[in-house]
């Protein structure tokens, strides 16, 4: 009978042991970025904020089609304490990223990972698009292979933006 009772609390000590270290959330990796103004800043910077970190290029007809709600996202939630940056792939041409977003007219921040540092200090990012939501903590809550289920995104958003930092 000892044994059993022995064992159930082990059971439960190791269940309480593992949800701790698996609801621990990944710090975002602390990268330098530089805007297409040749503005810099890193990833530490960001704290405080909540921030969409999103992989793409411009041949990917995924994530052209996302940009109008990462536009509205952005929109929604900026003056809240929101950034949203989106890290070109080192594949893509500079010029043509460039030409994109001045024809598109996106308000967020758009970067070139020019040497493909940016994507693999992000786990090794090689599939566009590829998003990351970041806390005000600077930890990884979420990562979305492909286009975001917007009202999903917004309602995490919104929870996250009314946590402390």
């Amino acid at each position: 009978m000892k044994m059993k009772i022995l064992a159930a609390v082990a059971v439960v000590v190791l269940a309480i042991a593992g949800a701790f270290v698996f609801t621990q959330k990944p710090a975002a990796p602390d990268v330098a970025f530089n805007t297409l103004q040749g503005q810099s800043f890193r990833t530490a910077d960001l704290r405080g904020k909540v921030v969409l970190v999103n992989f793409w290029a411009t041949t990917c007809t995924t994530c052209i089609k996302e940009m109008p709600g990462l536009q509205a996202t952005h929109d929604k939630f900026k003056a809240r304490g929101f950034e949203t940056v989106a890290v070109a792939m080192d594949y893509d041409p500079p010029a043509q990223v460039a030409a994109y977003v001045e024809r598109s007219g996106l308000p967020f921040t758009f970067v070139l990972d020019r040497d493909g540092s940016i994507a693999r200090s992000f786990e090794g990012v090689r599939l566009t698009p590829t998003t990351y939501i970041v806390n005000k903590r600077g930890e990884i809550v979420q990562k979305i292979l492909g286009e975001p289920d917007f009202t999903k995104l917004h309602a995490l958003i919104d929870q996250l933006l009314a946590e402390s930092a």
